[in-house]
C-alpha cells in the first residue's frame, strides 16, 4: 500500500503569505501527516503530491526523505486523479492539512477499509464536527444524516479506469484526528483547544 499526501494546494482560504502546510503546530502541519503515515508501518512507500503552489513545502518534504510527485496544482481532484492514473496499488490518500492525524487512526482506517471496494472515503457526521466548533463545507447525505468528507480515502488505483464510474463507499469515523482540516485561521486557532 502507498501513503499519498496531497500537499500542492494554494491555501488561499488561510489568507497568509506563508504556505499553509508549513504553519507550525509543534512542527510544520504537513510533517504531522507524514509522521503519522511513517509511524503506522502500513505503507511500502510514502509519496507527497506537490505543485508550483507549494515550493517551500516540497523543500521540507524532500529534506524529510519523502518522495515527491509534482502536479500542475490546478485543484485537489484534478491533481489526485492525475496521480492515481499512474499508480498500480492500494493508495491511502490524505490531505496534508490534518495535523491531529496519528499512526493509530491510520492503522484503524487501513484495517477497516474493505479491499473489495474501489474507493472508500472517510467521513464524519456534521453533528460531530459541530460539537468541536468546526464549520464543515463539503457535506454529503448518508442515511438521512449530513456527513463531511475528511480528505482521507483508501483507493484501489489498479481498478480505476474511468473516474466517472467509480462507486464511492464510506467509512464513518467520528474522531477529532481525522476531522480538523486546517483551511482557515479559525481552524488553525482551534488546534490548541482540541
Amino acid at each position: 500500500m502507498i501513503g499519498l499526501v496531497m500537499a500542492g494546494g494554494k491555501g488561499t482560504r488561510m489568507q497568509s503569505d506563508k504556505e499553509k502546510l508549513l504553519l507550525e503546530y509543534k512542527k510544520p502541519l504537513v510533517l504531522h501527516v507524514v509522521d503519522a503515515l511513517k509511524n503506522s508501518n502500513c505503507f511500502e512507500k510514502i509519496i507527497a503530491v506537490t505543485s508550483p503552489n507549494s515550493p517551500q513545502t516540497q523543500k521540507i518534504l524532500i529534506e524529510n526523505d519523502v518522495k515527491i510527485i509534482e502536479t500542475l496544482g490546478d485543484n485537489f481532484v484534478t491533481d489526485l486523479n492525475s496521480i492515481l492514473k499512474k499508480l498500480d496499488d492500494y493508495v491511502f490518500v490524505t490531505s496534508g492539512d490534518l495535523p491531529l492525524l496519528d499512526e493509530n487512526i491510520v492503522k484503524q482506517i487501513v484495517s477497516a477499509s474493505n479491499p473489495k471496494k474501489i474507493w472508500t472515503s472517510v467521513v464524519t457526521t456534521k453533528s460531530f464536527q459541530s460539537s468541536l466548533n468546526l464549520e464543515p463545507e463539503c457535506l454529503i447525505s448518508l442515511n438521512e444524516e449530513e456527513h463531511v468528507h475528511t480528505g482521507i480515502s483508501v483507493v484501489n488505483a489498479t481498478e480505476i479506469k474511468n473516474f466517472d464510474s467509480v462507486e464511492e463507499d464510506y467509512l464513518i469515523i467520528n474522531d477529532k484526528r481525522v476531522c480538523l482540516n486546517v483551511n482557515t485561521k479559525t481552524d488553525f486557532e482551534l488546534l490548541g483547544s482540541l
